[in-house]
């Protein structure tokens, strides 16, 4: 067990949270992470993780946030900037991304597809384009603050109708009571 891990064990156990996941993570995966209703996501999510040892993704962040000194601390964690008025149109975002996935032997990404922490029943796709480009599978992650607990809890099915396939994984949230810090923050598209 590593430092890190340990030191991320023991802050979850002060905190009363716990992290756990019953399937085996992939060298390269999606990590679909919901709800998203606070700043405090970040931390639960990223202290979880780390807990369990085999989990380290990368995630997507303001690129506002890589200014000096931020950046000495979000790249060496697992930052990848988003520059959303960039010139450069020639790939889009996404494209990038599977490339990069494509290309790495190991690539973790979480996402929070609602994209904000306010109210937004209507989730970004880009993590569902990334996983089905790249051929990689989407992890259903849970932040239940209801019961202080992160979980991994299983792979989503990926059938091509996006549509489809992130409503069945919103309503994975709703039908197993996962609750975000701020409960009324999240909706899902009905």
């Amino acid at each position: 067990m590593s430092i890190s891990q340990a030191i991320c064990k023991l802050i979850l156990k002060a905190t009363g949270w716990t992290a756990e996941t019953k399937i085996e993570i992939p060298k390269k995966c999606i990590f679909c992470v919901a709800p998203h209703t606070s700043n405090m996501d970040f931390w639960i999510g990223k202290i979880g993780y780390t807990s369990l040892g085999t989990v380290r993704p990368n995630f997507l962040i303001k690129s506002e946030w890589f200014r000096f000194p931020f950046n000495l601390f979000f790249g060496p964690i697992g930052g990848i900037p988003v520059y959303r008025n960039s010139k450069d149109k020639s790939k889009s975002m996404v494209e990038s991304i599977v490339e990069e996935a494509k290309k790495r032997d190991t690539f973790q990404l979480a996402i929070t597809p609602e994209g904000t922490r306010s109210l937004n029943s209507k989730w970004k796709r880009g993590f569902y384009y990334i996983a089905q480009g790249a051929n990689i599978p989407i992890l259903i992650v849970a932040l239940d603050f209801g019961r202080k607990k992160v979980y991994i809890s299983h792979q989503a099915e990926i059938t091509g109708d996006a549509d489809a396939d992130i409503k069945a994984i919103q309503r994975w949230y709703v039908d197993n009571d996962i609750k975000g810090k701020y409960p009324e923050k999240f909706s899902i598209e009905e």
